[in-house]
């Protein structure tokens, strides 16, 4: 049976839809795994396309559902692992330096941030696989602050495979209306981006109102005649 063939009655098979599908028949549950990986490493694939599409693939006969949820996991925690590394190659203080030049922003906020992080970073990395694109960008600051790769992986594994089984599951059930998981869930992701380009937005504001407050607050220098 070809994925490809049967997810077109629900889906076009053209588009992320259709790569994962190919992925699917030629690699099985391996294919699942590499693109989910792939999704890790750049956000905009969406794994509300891929994990559920994967269940439906399952309930199908094409893999296991046990291969599914194994394989979607480890390649969830192989494209974390890829990311934590980047942050732990840029390193604190090459992320110093480069922070230090950005305008608008102030060495101390990223003091906090790392103070915060150093604080709640397990659970940010546990309960993080399990939000929309904050699930991908969580493993760059726990590669920088170097959490223990153990610990990393660990909580990477566990967060991951509840979100996988949520969607991979989701797919199994609905059978041919595996799509409707997309509809709901890029609902969420859209909030959540919203949320945050508001957020930063907001930072923008206020900071740029700080520094204007700050340069009239500044005392005018008299010029002797």
């Amino acid at each position: 049976m070809h994925l490809v063939t049967t997810a077109a009655a629900a889906e076009p098979t053209t588009g992320i839809a259709g790569w994962a599908a190919h992925l699917v028949d030629v690699l099985g549950g391996p294919g699942a795994g590499l693109a989910i990986a792939l999704e890790n490493l750049f956000p905009p694939l969406p794994s509300e396309v891929i994990l559920p599409l994967t269940g439906f693939a399952a309930g199908q006969g094409v893999i296991s559902l046990v291969s599914a949820l194994f394989w979607t996991t480890l390649g969830s925690v192989v494209g974390a692992a890829a990311l934590y590394g980047i942050g732990r190659v840029v390193g604190r203080e090459r992320m110093y330096a480069v922070w230090g030049r950005l305008p608008l922003v102030k060495v101390s906020d990223l003091e906090k941030t790392e103070a915060w992080f150093l604080r709640h970073g397990t659970k940010a990395v546990l309960l993080g696989r399990m939000v929309p694109i904050f699930r991908s960008l969580i493993s760059v600051p726990a590669g920088v602050e170097r959490m223990p790769l153990p610990v990393f992986l660990s909580l990477t594994a566990v967060g991951s495979l509840v979100w996988n089984s949520v969607l991979v599951l989701a797919g199994y059930w609905l059978g041919d209306q595996w799509d409707l998981v997309e509809t709901y869930v890029g609902v969420v992701s859209k909030v959540v981006l919203g949320a945050a380009v508001v957020a930063v937005a907001g930072y923008l504001v206020v900071r740029l109102r700080g520094r204007g407050r700050h340069r009239e607050a500044r005392p005018r220098v008299r010029q002797d005649r």
